[in-house]
């Protein structure tokens, strides 16, 4: 019975909710770049010339519009680092990920932000901060991160 003393219907059903969503100019930029040209890119606030990677709209320090893309290279420095030894099933993939592996944030030449990524070593124990790093891009690729 519903407050108003009527009866209240019920009907279950199966319901899908598929969506896209569009990750936005800058970043479709910067993962088009990840693809199609193994290019890591980030963009240059025209006032600080601070560069920030992944790009953003405007700049946090200054609040102008970013400006310029630049190429980052593909070698930085390991800033900070973990090693996870539990399991995850990656959102993006549904896929579990092997255990124990490396995450850690690095600092492209030039930027003023860390990259935050999976980071791999013949042995994680020998992961040190300040550590050379350089990206390893997949044959095929897909525009996202995991590329």
């Amino acid at each position: 019975m519903n407050e108003k003393g009527g009866s209240l219907l019920l009907a279950e059903f199966d319901a899908k909710f598929p969506y896209d969503y569009s990750a936005g100019r800058y970043a479709s930029y910067f993962l088009k770049q990840l693809r199609d040209h193994k290019r890591i890119m980030g963009i240059r606030c025209p006032k600080c010339q601070k560069v920030f990677v992944p790009p953003r709209p405007a700049c946090g320090y200054c609040f102008v519009k970013n400006g310029a893309w630049v190429d980052m290279g593909d070698e930085g420095t390991l800033w900070g680092y973990t090693v996870v030894q539990f399991p995850f099933l990656d959102p993006m993939t549904g896929v579990e990920r092997p255990i124990p592996y490396g995450y850690g944030f690095i600092a492209l030449k030039g930027a003023a932000t860390r990259l935050q990524h999976f980071v791999t070593a013949s042995d994680l124990n020998k992961l040190r901060i300040g550590m050379r790093m350089k990206a390893v891009f997949k044959e095929e690729r897909a525009g996202n991160m995991l590329d």
